[in-house]
């Protein structure tokens, strides 16, 4: 039976943050523009993007560190 979950990481922590940071960066723009839009309001749409985006970026990274956990379609070399 193949298990779907590895006893090491598949990616070092460290890619797993630059991962993070840099799509962080993309949405933190994309947060701003749309909250700007809707409330026309620059000052509170910096607010609203940058308090989203600290919940969203560590959820991300929650997530990414779960998935370097598992197997499951990663081909293992050797």
């Amino acid at each position: 039976m193949v298990s779907l979950l590895s006893r090491t990481a598949v990616h070092a922590r460290k890619r797993a943050i630059a991962k993070t940071l840099c799509y962080r960066v993309l949405m933190v723009t994309i947060t701003v523009l749309v909250a700007w839009a809707v409330v026309g309001d620059a000052r509170a749409a910096i607010n609203i993007g940058l308090v989203t985006n600290v919940v969203k970026t560590a959820t991300y990274y929650g997530y990414e560190r779960v998935w370097d956990h598992v197997s499951w379609g990663v081909v293992s070399s050797g």
